[in-house]
Formats: structure tokens, C-alpha cells, sequence
């Protein structure tokens, strides 16, 4: 165990500067995972992180120190606590963070029967719950708008709970150009939709097409939909938040396939 104790140490720095800069991690293609669970996902996949930090306290904890000797040929860096809490992108740090090349797909998947469409989703939050939704839910792939919340942010990290090493996911991508080569249905959420979920046929391959918080699917867009619909909400609410709407669509097409045939 190698120990750091200065914020002079090069390597600190250049955490730091990943934990708190979306710039520094576009530019190096880093990302920084923050906890055992993420850590953990990403090693069952990919294998050893490229760095991996612990704060004192975090060794106290017998899931960290146990997956720790999980990683073979692992040499991680124990930080102060003082210290670590400043590198952390949470406020209540969970003592274990890894430094990791984004893992970034060379080419979409070849055969692609079920996706997501995800334009200008703004909210980190956000797009990491429909990604996590996406990959329990089986889908092939998911294409990111070049104006959504980057992919590989901490808050989108956490909010996905490990979907980033599940699922291809496609940043800066040319909607337009996936919905006109997609070999299948697309269906486009609309609020102002005269037809609901429900009476739609989600069967088979299909593209779910979700749009921004505040102004939904562009009409360039939307003119690629074969069907637009919305999800009745028989309360007083105006809207459902974008993760949730995008989750109700992908498992209506689970529901549908299971049950009907």
C-alpha cells in the first residue's frame, strides 16, 4: 500500500482535477468512480483500474478490504482522510475511488433490435437513471446526443449504478443519421400524442426515441417516429420526470414481449 500525503503529490493533482472538472475528464478520456459497488462493477468487467485510491477510514471497512484482495496485481494509494474528502465527488465520500479510462465503443453494435435515442437530456441524474433502465432492460445500445450531460460524469456514474460497462453507449452521436438506418420501429414520446403506450405494439425491434426536460423531441426528430405516443397520467401532474417516462417505455416493451408472444 503506497500512501499520499500532500496535495502536492502529482497524483492527488491530477485526481483532483478529474473529480472536479468536466473539461479535464473530456480532455483525458478519464473517469472517476467513487465507491465499492462502481469499483466493483468496473473491475468484473474491464479488470484492473488504472488507479485506485482509499481513504483511511475506508480501510476500516471490510467490503473495501475485501475487494481490494479481490483485484489481482492491484497496488492502491491510501490517502488521509482529509484529503481523500477532497477528491471525492460526494459530500459523503464512501472511501474507495478508481481511476479508469472510459471504456468508449469503437463502432455501434452490428445488429441493433432494441436501443434508446436520448436527445439533449441536460440533467446528469437524468441520463444515468435511463441508462441504468436500458441496461436492466436489455437494450442493445443507447445513442447520446452531442448536447446531452456527459456520460462519464460522477453524479451520471452513480445515478447508473454500473449500466456504463453493461451497455454500449454511443456519446455525440448523429440522431438523425441512427434513426434513418435503424431496421425497426421508433417510437417517439410526445405529451401532446393523441395514442398512449398502451396501445402501442412494442414488440419485435424498436428504438425508443426521449428528448430533452424542457422541450422534448425536436421536430427533425420526430419526423423519423413511425409512432408518437404519450403515458396517460389519469393524477393532476403536469408531466413525469424523463427518467421515469423513459423507464415505463422500456419495460412496457419487457411487459409486452413476455406476455403476449
Amino acid at each position: 500500500m503506497k500512501h499520499i500525503v500532500s496535495r502536492n503529490n502529482a497524483l492527488f493533482r491530477s485526481i483532483s482535477k478529474l473529480a472536479h472538472s468536466s473539461r479535464a475528464r473530456r480532455k483525458t478520456g478519464k473517469a472517476l468512480l467513487d465507491g465499492p459497488h462502481l469499483v466493483s462493477a468496473y473491475c468484473s468487467v474491464f479488470g484492473v483500474p488504472e488507479t485506485v485510491v482509499v481513504s483511511a477510514s475506508g480501510m476500516k471497512h471490510n467490503e473495501i478490504r475485501n475487494l481490494l484482495r479481490q483485484i489481482p496485481g492491484l497496488d492502491p494509494y491510501e490517502l488521509p482522510d482529509s484529503l481523500f474528502k477532497e477528491i471525492s465527488p460526494v459530500a459523503s465520500p464512501a472511501g474507495i475511488l478508481a481511476v479508469i479510462n472510459a471504456p468508449v465503443p469503437i463502432s455501434q453494435p452490428e445488429k441493433i433490435r432494441f436501443c434508446v435515442l436520448l436527445e439533449n437530456i441536460q440533467d446528469a441524474g437524468n441520463l444515468g437513471s435511463i441508462l441504468r433502465s436500458a441496461a436492466a432492460a436489455g437494450a442493445d445500445c443507447a445513442f447520446l446526443s452531442k448536447n446531452c450531460a456527459f456520460a462519464w460524469s460522477p453524479k451520471t456514474l452513480r445515478a447508473a449504478m454500473g449500466a456504463h460497462f453493461q451497455l454500449p453507449i454511443i456519446e455525440d452521436a448523429d440522431l438523425l443519421g441512427v434513426a434513418k438506418d435503424f431496421k425497426g420501429k421508433i417510437i417517439s414520446t410526445d405529451p401532446e400524442a393523441e395514442k398512449s403506450l398502451y396501445q402501442t405494439d412494442c414488440r419485435g425491434p424498436v428504438a425508443f426515441v426521449i428528448g430533452s426536460e424542457g422541450t422534448g423531441v425536436s421536430p427533425p426528430l420526430l419526423k423519423f417516429a413511425h409512432e408518437c405516443i404519450k403515458i396517460p397520467m389519469p393524477g393532476k401532474t403536469e408531466s413525469l420526470n424523463v427518467a421515469a417516462a423513459a423507464a415505463i417505455c422500456l419495460f412496457e416493451k419487457i411487459r409486452q414481449e413476455q406476455w403476449r408472444g
